[in-house]
């Protein structure tokens, strides 16, 4: 799977699954946010808003804004107050008696007066009031950002015209917005978005344009999302990456497609170093990514640092002594004894106490010598795979039983492979195999 592929999978994934509340928006979010940022951005809104004001047609429209606000629309209409013993404006005479025979008919200082003013509050100035507020609060949260030398936002906004001091200028000096009320929490309606959309006025119609695509993304249309992940700004630098979040998608549709009423799906909460969960009576499934199966006591860690160094082969000898010169140079020991860390591990848990494990590597790659790697990073993640600190799978099977590693690669069309039946130790797949060959795996490994 190319790039362009990848990103139209995973746009489908996250209308699926994030817009849907079963996926934790938050760890998506974390795999594709600008990694300067901190966590106030990770929470998909934040990251639409982020994308949102990095928009060149978001920045030409602020840009273009001292001379936009020259032309906001008002209308003029009669406002009639009430006066006693003065006039103020027009005396609308009919009024005035009215009001007079109400409270004292023999009260002849009582004057209702009329006069003409300009209204701020229509529904074009409210959808443009919105617009500027979201860029201005997503702005201000960037703002330890802009101060720093981050291209991807200075390039933008901080390049021959501060345009940050541009828009904070016009919300808080122009005379035109601060007449203008803060739109209410539901506003603006979709009517009013519609008026300025029919608006004569460019500045009204660019406004509605540029808040209807936001609240697309916000909402989880599939084309603002493509957009989303396709930002440059926005999306990993790696193909590695997506490639990792493709195929944690496909894991999550396998066991959401093992259901049958025997599983509940829950949504994890944010902070939670897990992924997915599928709960039932009898067995639940946990899918962890990356680094985030800590949390549960799993390492990978060689065993043979238990062993006496005058015990080992040659090649053990170079791997220990390497380890141990590491350790006393670098003064972090436990961390240079770790193998490293899969990509993805789906963790089982059976009620009687037993816990299977199927540990899956990815590899974006589909040249032999990477293959080959990832063959031999998988293996070593199995036998090296510890719950508590005691190796899962003993000397007899010190891989599982065939079953319980799995390597992901993009496809490769120029090399004939083996099927996941004639394949030993591990299972192989494809990226264009996972829909077929990985619910196999995982029903095999459930069915153990």
């Amino acid at each position: 799977m190319n790039r362009d592929e990848l990103l139209n999978q995973l746009s489908q994934d996250i209308l699926a699954y994030v817009m849907h509340g079963t996926f934790p928006e938050q760890h998506i979010v974390q795999e594709i946010v600008p990694s300067e940022l901190n966590e106030r951005f990770h929470d998909y809104e934040m990251l639409v808003r982020l994308h949102f004001v990095l928009r060149s047609d978001v920045v030409d429209f602020v840009a273009d804004l001292p001379t936009r606000l020259r032309r906001v629309k008002t209308q003029t209409e009669n406002v009639a107050r009430v006066n006693r013993g003065s006039i103020d404006g027009k005396i609308n005479w009919s009024a005035t008696y009215r009001q007079r025979y109400s409270r004292n008919p023999r009260d002849g200082s009582v004057f209702v007066c009329e006069n003409r003013t300009e209204n701020y509050d229509i529904d074009e100035n409210l959808v443009l009031k919105r617009l500027l507020a979201i860029i201005h609060e997503t702005l201000e949260e960037c703002d330890q950002y802009l101060e720093r030398e981050y291209e991807w936002i200075n390039d933008r906004w901080k390049g021959e015209s501060d345009l940050v001091e541009t828009l904070r200028e016009a919300l808080q000096r122009n005379v035109h917005l601060t007449r203008i009320r803060c739109p209410e929490a539901y506003e603006p309606t979709d009517r009013m978005l519609q008026r300025a959309e029919d608006s004569r006025q460019e500045v009204y119609r660019e406004a509605a344009r540029l808040l209807t695509r936001y609240r697309q993304t916000l909402a989880g249309e599939a084309d603002a999302i493509t957009e989303l992940l396709d930002s440059t700004a926005i999306a990993p630098d790696d193909d590695e990456t997506l490639f990792e979040l493709f195929v944690l998608f496909r894991y999550i549709s396998v066991i959401e497609g093992l259901t049958d009423d025997r599983f509940e799906l829950q949504t994890i909460e944010t902070g939670s170093q897990q992924v997915a969960r599928l709960e039932a009576d009898d067995q639940s499934i946990v899918v962890y990514h990356d680094s985030a199966a800590r949390a549960q006591d799993l390492e990978f860690v060689s065993d043979i640092w238990d062993e006496d160094p005058h015990s080992l082969s040659r090649t053990e000898r170079i791997q220990y002594e390497t380890g141990r010169i590491s350790d006393e140079y670098f003064l972090d020991n436990e961390s240079r004894r770790h193998t490293g860390r899969p990509d993805v591990i789906v963790l089982e848990i059976e009620s009687g106490g037993t816990r299977d494990y199927l540990i899956t590597e990815v590899k974006y790659s589909k040249r032999q010598e990477t293959v080959e790697q990832g063959i031999k990073e998988t293996l070593g993640y199995l036998a090296f795979l510890r719950d508590d600190g005691e190796l899962v799978h003993d000397d007899t099977r010190i891989f599982g039983d065939g079953w319980n590693g799995v390597l992901v690669t993009r496809d490769i069309d120029s090399e004939a492979t083996a099927t996941i039946e004639k394949q030993r130790l591990i299972k192989i797949l494809q990226a264009s195999e996972l829909e077929s060959q990985l619910p196999k795996i995982v029903t095999r490994l459930l069915d153990d």
